[in-house]
């Protein structure tokens, strides 16, 4: 049969179009240890002065450029509440039940805001033990007592429930009272709020408006204003977080449920991103929460990038395979060394004033130099943050020394446990389970991280590196690294020559 449009057979129009492609130089792509930057002459004088602020996407600024990755052994609430605090932002991964992804979002935003919008409240009739069980629940130290019409009653402390032994008293009995609280209006400033705090010496103050709670502002949310203050933050001065969603099964309701718990920017995050399931997810976020930011990949090329634009994505995410982790180019042969890939997405990403993620490939602060410096926004890292203290992932302790368990969400482990999880909501039964598991080719490996102690020391180093780099280059901001940068390819021998050589290290 006739191909309709060249009037051949196919086997003869096949075996022709790859004579052609054949015929062509294939294109040469280069990873990070390709390539180096060239030091340049600088005016940069202290690499105090070089400035890490970047856009995450459209709408949404960080301090410094670094994302904890969508994982289960990387990002839940901790790792992105430690991020968020440094001035970066932790995306909670999407291997959970709906309800639980979006109580991680909500431990974020509550971990730290100037004001606490909604603070949990109690009826002054309600007993001593519902109170104590709501403080233990939520993990508070403090309830707003309301009545029915949400007017401010007083303030329960743990304090003042905790050594109350009578099962009959109640709220009201043991509370400090309305009269005696130190209230201020619902638009209070910062700088107001820390001189009613210093000049009563008290430890809560509650927000009020006609009478109503408006919110509360707590000495220790004061306190982490003071101690972090390049943390990324919203309008309300809560922690910044992202979460992730898939393409498949309850998508929208998912995303409805992070978006209702306080998101500020949703991941579609899917291993090919460059495919019709990603640009219709894509659409349908921005056709029902226009104003949300959206995050889509992982993609590898210009055409993947401008795809994604023109589904109305916020920023595009690019690395197809450079994970540390992760085995799907030897698995199924298909990727693009990230340098060349972020390089190539980044030309197309810029005309459309998109940021990009450099999302994998990264070992050492200077593949973010070069990262960033090739066109990126902002990286995405997994095995950097995966030893640290706020990981979810487990400690081991082999030969004497700690490590924590991290693994690729392709892996065998990963993708056994998520469809367990199907399985459980689906009801598939047991031999068909035993049929999918015989048919599962993994595309990532489990493996071990040395344990680093708190993300706050790995993120010093990182951003310590970067800032130095940055000088290097004669860039003080990022965009200046983007017009500044110029690069040289190295061979074995330069990759072996900048790293330590001829000497043995203790």
């Amino acid at each position: 049969m006739l191909n309709s449009t060249t009037g051949k057979h196919p086997e003869e129009a096949d075996s022709q179009g790859r004579r052609q492609y054949y015929e062509q130089d294939i294109p040469l792509a280069l990873s990070y240890d390709d390539i180096l930057l060239v030091p340049q002459r600088t005016t940069v004088a202290s690499r105090r002065e070089v400035d890490t602020a970047t856009s995450l996407s459209r709408n949404i600024r960080l301090n410094i450029p670094i994302v904890s990755a969508n994982m289960d052994t990387v990002t839940e609430a901790a790792m992105a509440t430690a991020m968020a605090r440094q001035g970066g932002i932790g995306i909670i991964h999407r291997f959970l039940p709906i309800e639980r992804q979006a109580a991680e979002v909500r431990a974020v935003k509550r971990a730290e805001s100037f004001v606490i919008a909604q603070p949990y409240t109690i009826g002054p009739d309600a007993t001593i033990e519902q109170a104590r069980n709501i403080m233990e629940r939520r993990d508070v130290s403090g309830l707003v007592v309301v009545d029915e019409q949400g007017k401010l009653v007083g303030l329960l402390s743990a304090r003042d429930v905790r050594f109350v032994r009578n099962p009959d008293l109640f709220v009201h009995d043991v509370m400090t009272a309305r009269q005696r609280l130190v209230t201020a209006p619902a638009d209070i400033s910062l700088e107001e709020a820390q001189e009613v705090f210093s000049k009563h010496k008290i430890e809560k103050l509650p927000l009020v408006e006609n009478g109503t709670v408006a919110g509360l502002i707590t000495a220790k949310d004061l306190a982490h204003t003071s101690e972090n203050p390049l943390a990324a933050k919203d309008k309300r001065g809560r922690l910044l977080v992202g979460a992730a969603i898939g393409v498949i099964g309850e998508v929208m309701e998912r995303a409805a449920a992070l978006l209702d718990a306080g998101t500020d920017v949703l991941v579609v995050d899917v291993a090919h991103g460059h495919a019709d399931s990603v640009i219709n997810v894509v659409e349908q976020l921005k056709e029902r929460w226009p104003e949300t930011d959206v995050i889509a990949g992982n993609v590898a090329t210009a055409e993947g990038a401008s795809d994604l634009i023109d589904a109305g994505v916020d920023a595009v995410k690019v690395g197809v395979g450079p994970g540390s982790t992760c085995t799907t180019r030897i698995v199924t042969g298909a990727g693009v060394p990230q340098f060349s890939a972020v390089l190539e997405c980044a030309a197309v990403c810029r005309e459309a004033g998109v940021p990009l993620i450099a999302d994998g490939g990264i070992k050492a602060s200077g593949d973010i130099t070069k990262a960033l410096a090739a066109g990126a926004s902002t990286i995405m890292v997994g095995s950097l943050l995966a030893g640290t203290d706020e990981s979810p992932g487990q400690t081991i302790t082999r030969r004497g020394q700690r490590y924590k368990s991290y693994r690729g969400m392709a892996s065998l482990s990963a993708t056994t446990a998520r469809r367990q999880r199907e399985k459980e909501l689906s009801g598939i039964a047991n031999q068909e389970e035993d049929e999918w598991l015989s048919q599962v080719v993994p595309e990532g490996v489990e493996a071990m991280v040395p344990y680093q102690g708190p993300v706050r020391e790995v993120l010093l180093q990182l951003v310590g590196g970067l800032r130095s780099g940055m000088s290097y280059c004669n860039a003080h901001n990022i965009v200046e690294l983007w017009q500044n940068a110029r690069f040289v390819r190295v061979t074995p021998a330069g990759l072996r020559e900048s790293g330590p050589h001829d000497v043995v290290l203790d």
